[in-house]
């Protein structure tokens, strides 16, 4: 017998007719590249997403029908993302720091029709035009003065193509469970991988983070992403923070710029932020050099790497400001976990808080976690015990487009292999302890470099470190640890070694630390540990 409720759609576009609604007079603010502030309203914001879906179904576009992004995080960008999904079509968002030719391979694969790109990117567009034959046109995202210089063919400027359109709109009733959205992964071995997005995910997994023990978004929060629009679906805020009525601050091409980050924080009353590690240690570094204090900020939320105890404590010691580790993957839309406190927690020692902030968060109803061993056994939550990390829900990949199956991601009875080394605790708290192709395996046993990483991070002399398995004789492999010092900081390996003991198991601690000037990173902020391989290829291991 089936139950007797209406049978709506969860589309996109009813998160467009429901704040429209509700929240008019919401505010968002953009910097844009020129340095002077956007400010608008939803109303206003609606109003120019429905003339752009009307513009978008006169270019001639079918259902389906892939729409690249390149652009920062700003009004027009945000306008794409609804009314691209929201029309029928798919927004395949780009991230520009990326290779030229992992741009070319991920326009050409997903088949896009058209590209919206940010005015600071036209040169790199004009260089890849030629490799991308399928692309139709492209669409500027600034005035008729934005593309007066551009070589590209078919170019139009965002407030041309909208200019003339009504401001009125029918959202076609789609199948909730029709692709709205297009990422790839940034993996650093093969191509990219496409992950397909569908209404129905998008919409539970805003429903998911909003919720008081994920992100806990309300109408009375203003929320700064700094997290990128072209980083997995900035981590899903475009839908929550609209799905609330919360006030959107978006610092444009500003991201790392910790000047620029302080300033909206105070000067449009910022609530929490999103955002990896590597931005708020700018953000940190200019606040601590300018002996000022964050005021208005209440918690940031903080994925894409594992988050330093040092960084966690300085939020909160110096800003009165509680860090939520969160971890997800693009496959993963992206979340997974997030950190917040069970009841009688708050009781706890504030030691054993920062403890708890130091793994990657619990799971929320939507996702389900196990850990496996080789053998592909079930291992417990005891907090002990750590093996590889699969995960399945309404809001994880089922596969990656166009691969049907072959990528070999998935297990045979349905779980999703994330790639992550992990423990999880009889309270149900994650802890990534490495991903599988990271992790070091030291005399049959593993060693977390994550671990070490964080630990070493804990030195006040030390602002960033890596660790990679290196060749042993003896124990096949031990951990190396690569440091980048503060500004006119001394240290010394054994002063880092006298530090990491007691702190982490003995014989984790690595044998050598080498210093040098900078980390390689991916072009989503994490540490590109391949090219520190390859750097450190012919150093062996102190016996």
């Amino acid at each position: 017998m089936r139950g007797l409720m209406m049978d709506n759609p969860l589309l996109i576009s009813s998160i467009v007719e429901h704040a429209d609604i509700n929240f008019p007079d919401r505010e968002i603010v953009s910097v844009m590249s020129d340095d002077l502030i956007h400010r608008y309203t939803y109303r206003d914001c609606f109003k120019r997403v429905r003339k752009l879906a009307n513009a978008l179904t006169s270019i001639g576009l079918s259902e389906g029908d892939r729409i690249a992004t390149i652009a920062w995080n700003d009004y027009r960008h945000l306008e794409a993302y609804y009314a691209i999904g929201g029309a029928g079509y798919v927004c395949h968002t780009i991230n520009p720091r990326l290779f030229p030719e992992q741009i070319v391979f991920m326009i050409n694969h997903a088949e896009d029709k058209w590209l919206m790109i940010d005015p600071l990117f036209i040169p790199l567009i004009e260089k890849l035009s030629s490799q991308i034959p399928n692309v139709e046109g492209y669409i500027v995202m600034g005035d008729e003065e934005s593309i007066k210089n551009t070589s590209l063919d078919n170019v139009i400027s965002y407030e041309k193509l909208i200019g003339n359109e009504s401001d009125q709109f029918s959202w076609p009733h789609l199948d909730e469970k029709s692709a709205m959205g297009l990422c790839y992964t940034s993996g650093t071995t093969g191509d990219p991988k496409g992950v397909l997005y569908n209404h129905r995910a998008m919409v539970l997994h805003a429903f998911a983070l909003i919720a008081p023990d994920a992100m806990n978004l309300s109408n009375r929060d203003c929320v700064l992403p700094v997290v990128p629009l072209f980083h997995v679906n900035s981590w899903g805020s475009p839908y929550g923070a609209m799905m609330v009525g919360a006030k959107i601050v978006y610092p444009g091409p500003k991201m790392a710029d910790g000047e620029t980050l302080y300033n909206l924080m105070e000067d449009e009353g910022v609530s929490v932020s999103l955002g990896v590690p590597t931005v708020w240690l700018v953000l940190l570094q200019y606040a601590a050099e300018h002996n000022k204090k964050l005021e208005s900020l209440q918690r940031t939320v903080i994925g894409g790497a594992a988050v330093p105890e040092s960084m966690i404590r300085e939020f909160h010691e110096k800003h009165d400001v509680f860090v939520q580790q969160a971890w997800g993957m693009t496959e993963m839309s992206p979340l997974g976990t997030v950190m917040s406190l069970k009841h009688g927690m708050q009781d706890l020692t504030h030691d054993a808080i920062v403890e708890l902030q130091t793994k990657q968060g619990r799971g929320m109803f939507g996702v389900e976690m196990r850990i496996v061993n080789d053998d592909q056994e079930i291992l417990p939550w005891d907090g002990k015990a750590f093996g590889a990390l699969q995960v399945r829900g309404p809001w994880v990949c089922s596969d990656y487009y166009k691969l049907e199956g072959n990528a070999g991601s998935h297990t045979d009875d349905g779980w999703f292999n994330t790639g992550d080394v992990a423990k999880i605790d009889p309270d149900g708290f994650m802890q990534i302890t490495d991903r599988t192709k990271d992790v070091i395996k030291s005399g049959g046993e593993w060693i977390s470099s994550i671990e070490i990483e964080n630990t070493a991070m804990g030195h006040p002399a030390i602002a960033e470190a890596a660790v990679i398995g290196v060749y042993s004789e003896k124990w096949t492999e031990r951990p190396l640890l690569i440091v980048v010092k503060n500004k006119d900081q001394k240290l010394s390996k054994e002063e880092i070694m006298t530090f990491m003991d007691g702190k982490i198991a003995k014989w984790w601690i690595p044998d050598d630390v080498v210093f040098i000037d900078e980390i390689p990173h991916t072009a989503t902020g994490k540490i590109k540990k391949t090219a520190l391989r390859e750097q450190f290829s012919d150093y062996k291991s102190a016996e």
